[in-house]
């Protein structure tokens, strides 16, 4: 986010050397968080999307999680 900003207060200045490289910053920190570059989602792993979990591999982790949050937080129904 201190990227961000320095962008915005280089514009706001209308600092041109200083917004390209606030923005080499942000790319920079885009690419390492995944958000630009090659795209994770081609890696060949099946898509669970559209699924419920409990019909997928993930039901045990999420038969898990359900016993560890108050009742009705996830899909459980509310005393």
């Amino acid at each position: 986010m201190a990227a961000r900003r320095a962008v915005g207060a280089a514009r706001r200045k209308g600092d041109v050397a200083a917004e390209a490289a606030a923005r080499a910053v942000v790319d920079r920190a885009k690419r390492q968080l995944g958000e630009r570059g090659l795209p994770w989602w081609t890696d060949g792993a099946p898509d669970y999307n559209r699924h419920l979990a409990r019909n997928t591999p993930y039901a045990a982790w999420y038969q898990g999680l359900a016993s560890t949050l108050p009742t009705g937080e996830i899909g459980q129904p509310a005393s």
